[in-house]
This record gives C-alpha cells, sequence and structure tokens, in this order.
C-alpha cells in the first residue's frame, strides 16, 4: 500500500526527519519545482539546545516546539507525514513505512542521532537521556517526585539518593545542565522547601576526558570550570561511568557515588535506516556522504547533519554535530537539487564555523568566535540573544523571553509542575517513542 500522497508529475524529493536539517531543506525546497515530502515520527521540530530548561522547570515545551504543519501552511507542494521509516529500497527508490510505501526520486537522510551508552545495557536502561522534549519533561518530572519523596524521607542516607544528582558528560549539554541545576538549588529548592536542607544537595558532574568542554578553547573549558565550581558542583575529569545499578554509579578510578538519578550526556551515535549498503556505516554510525552530501554507494541517497559523516579540509573526523553544520548542508544541498533540476553542475560544501558557546548560570557563559573569544556576562548576553533568535515562530519566542525575565529578576520558575500522562485502558491511539 503507497502513502497517500499526490502524484503531481513533478519530481519527489522525501527528507526523513524533522530536525535542524530536514526542516531547512524542507523550507529551502518548498518554492521550488520539486515535490517535497517530510517524513517524521514527530508533528513538530524540537529546538534541541533549550531541551535542558524544559527539564529544569523554566520553559515549556510549547515554548521550543513547533508545528510542521504551521510551518507550511502556504506552501502548495509540501507534504508532511507523521510516521517511522523502516526500509528503504535504493534500487526501487522506496523507503517503507508503517502506513505505507512512498516513492522517491531523490531521498534525503536527516535522521539526527540518539544517546550513545556504548554499549551499556544498564546505564541505557536506567540513566536518564535528554535527546527529546519528552525525555526532558520526564527528567523534571523525575527531579520533582524525588524532592517531594525527599521531605518524607527522615533517613539521611535514603534522602540523599534522592536529592543528589550525577551528569555523565562534560560537553556542552552535561555544563548547562549542571549549571541550571546549581541555579535551582541556590536560588529556587530554598524557597520551594524550606523544609530541606539544601546544602545536602549535591551535583557530581562526571566527564571523562581531561576538560570540560573538548570542542571549545582551553580558555572556555577552564572559564567554564571556574564558574561550576562558585556554583559549588562537584566536577571529576579523566573519570568514565561504567555501570550504575540504581542505587550506586559506578566509576573507572574505583569510586561510587549514591544516587538514583544519573543524566546521560556523554555522547551521541547514529539513527540507524534498514536497506543502506554496510560500507556507508562509518564511526559512531554515521553516513558517510562526498562532498556533496550524496551518500557513498548509492545513486540519488542524500544525508545531512549530525547523521553525515563528511571529511573536509580540517575536519578529517567528520564536521562536529551541532546545529549550524546541519543548517549549512541543508542550505547547500538545496542549492545543487536546484541546480540538478538546471541541469547545472554540483557544488561542494564548505563549512563556515560561527563558532561555539555554552551558558552556565546566570551572568555565567562562555563563547568561542572564530576571532573573539569571550566570557562572563556580555557572553551570556550573547547566548540569550542568539538562542532566542534561532526559535522558530515569533510567539514561541516572545514566551521564552518573557520566562527568561520573569526568572532574571525574580530568581524563579513558575513551571514546576509534576504531569504525568494518563492513557485510559481501551485508548487506541499508538504512542510511539520520539527519536
Amino acid at each position: 500500500m503507497k502513502i497517500n500522497i499526490p502524484e503531481t508529475g513533478q519530481k519527489r524529493v522525501v527528507i526523513v526527519g524533522g530536525g535542524f536539517a530536514g526542516l531547512t531543506l524542507a523550507r529551502k525546497l518548498a518554492k521550488s519545482n520539486y515535490q517535497v515530502v517530510l517524513l517524521d515520527k514527530n508533528n513538530y521540530h524540537q529546538f534541541q539546545p533549550l531541551f535542558y530548561q524544559v527539564a529544569m522547570s523554566g520553559l515549556e515545551p510549547s515554548s521550543i516546539s513547533f508545528p510542521l504543519r504551521k510551518m507550511f501552511q502556504s506552501s502548495k507542494n509540501v507534504y508532511i507525514r507523521v510516521t517511522a521509516v523502516e526500509h528503504v529500497d535504493t534500487t526501487h527508490k522506496q523507503l517503507t513505512t508503517p502506513i505505507g510505501v512512498v516513492n522517491y526520486d531523490y531521498l534525503v537522510l536527516a535522521i539526527g542521532a540518539k544517546t550513545n551508552f556504548f554499549g551499556n545495557e544498564d546505564l541505557a536502561e536506567r540513566c536518564i537521556p535528554m535527546k527529546s522534549v519528552s525525555e526532558a519533561l520526564y527528567l523534571r518530572n523525575k527531579i520533582l517526585a524525588d524532592y517531594e519523596q525527599a521531605l518524607s524521607t527522615p533517613d539521611y542516607d535514603a534522602r540523599q539518593k534522592l536529592i543528589d544528582i550525577v551528569i555523565v558528560g562534560g560537553g556542552p549539554t552535561g555544563v548547562e545542565v549542571a549549571g541550571a541545576l546549581a541555579e535551582m538549588k541556590k536560588y529556587v529548592m530554598p524557597k520551594d522547601y524550606p523544609e530541606l536542607n539544601c546544602d545536602e544537595i549535591d551535583i557530581h558532574l562526571i566527564q571523562g576526558g581531561p576538560k570540560l568542554l573538548l570542542g571549545m578553547s582551553d580558555k572556555a573549558s577552564q572559564k567554564a570550570h571556574e564558574f561550576l565550581e562558585q556554583l559549588d558542583v562537584q566536577i571529576k575529569l579523566d573519570t568514565r561511568v561504567t555501570d550504575f545499578d540504581g542505587e550506586f554509579v559506578y566509576m573507572s578510578d574505583g569510586s561510587k557515588i549514591e544516587t538514583h538519578k544519573v543524566i546521560w550526556a556523554a555522547g551521541i551515535t547514529g539513527n540507524t535506516i534498514d536497506g543502506l549498503p554496510e560500507g556507508a556505516i562509518v564511526r559512531a554510525r554515521r553516513i558517510k556522504v562526498d562532498q556533496f552530501s550524496r551518500v557513498d554507494g548509492v545513486e540519488d541517497v542524500f544525508a545531512i547533519g549530525d547523521i553525515a559523516y563528511m571529511e573536509e579540509g580540517e575536519y578529517e573526523d567528520g564536521h562536529p554535530q551541532v546545529a549550524q553544520v546541519a543548517m549549512q548542508q541543508a542550505k547547500q544541498l538545496a542549492k545543487n537539487l536546484k541546480n540538478i533540476d538546471k541541469g547545472k553542475a554540483l557544488e561542494a560544501f564548505a563549512y563556515d564555523d560561527l563558532g561555539a558557546m555554552a551558558t552556565i548560570g546566570r551572568h555565567k557563559a562562555v563563547v568561542d568566535l572564530p576571532k573573539v573569544k569571550f566570557q562572563g556576562s556580555f557572553a551570556w548576553f550573547v547566548w540569550l540573544f542568539v538562542h532566542l533568535f534561532q526559535i522558530l515562530g515569533v510567539k514561541n519566542r516572545l514566551f521564552v523571553f518573557l520566562n527568561w525575565v520573569w526568572g532574571y529578576f525574580t530568581y524563579d520558575q513558575s513551571l514546576r509542575l509534576i504531569i504525568k500522562p494518563r492513557v485510559p485502558k481501551n485508548n487506541q491511539l499508538k504512542i510511539t517513542e520520539e527519536s
């Protein structure tokens, strides 16, 4: 059975994934001569850099999510289907999905990446990742529910398990989560839980490498370390987490930490799709592509964003898996697909590194730009400005801005709700996990 998509006589570009790469490409092709079919498991785009603020009760999920259909309301040749992709048949140019088969002339894989637990099933089962809005909401519920339970737990050791948190991974996500938790401990928890001794709360950040923010400058790494120490975050470098049994976190140096919560931000691996040649799948399950984003070994199939492994100049191990790469690759591919339609030559992709940044807390951020690096209050305001204007939708930007202003002046967050979804027993709606 084929998916019900009109046959218009146009060449069809099927895009799998509505993240930064897939959405940017669809928008760039919306007024082209192609029919564009966008497939995603969700009916909305998620702004991943702010997942941690949802988890820390700073923002509502709707503020960093944007409906895909709203984006293309005036685009006659863009079709959206909410589904997963089970298999790609590159010989017959077909995709198999739970709702039917879709044909393509050109296929673009923008399927992104998922949390990498490095094959450790215990860690995968018990740690809390943060690669989707639903995972961020789960973390928010878990943190708040444990603090509620801690109020009724007189035993010190049992209480520590509920209130102490371990974060694994010292990249931007781990650093930002640690800083946000530390600020909650300092400003919010004493007001919400006056019966709880907040000095008992320990926040641990475990990093397998020799420094935090490995992809940024030494100055940014050092300053982020100092900022976190000022917020009483306990940092361990050159230490790997080897196991977590739900009670204790075990580390490579033989030490262990007692806790019920481990937030995993220690790496990512590519999402998988059946049907591609084995030779196209390389390190960290990424898909090997050439300078035009064409998948190695197949025709008319492209890959962009976190899933794409492209060697270019100094990027001998592929480009960093960040939003800027994804959007730049999408824009270049859109240009090349238009060139194909016009019979013109393709243009090779060249990454323009616009810099990197991370925020640790109020007036505490680090920014590395190509020609200048700075830290502190100005870096924090730059971080706020850049992220605010990357959010889709004027209303979303306004809500995020108002939440940030409210939090800045009140030292408070107004979204500390434990929302537990309830599904009636006879509910026929099929609910699938987000990618």
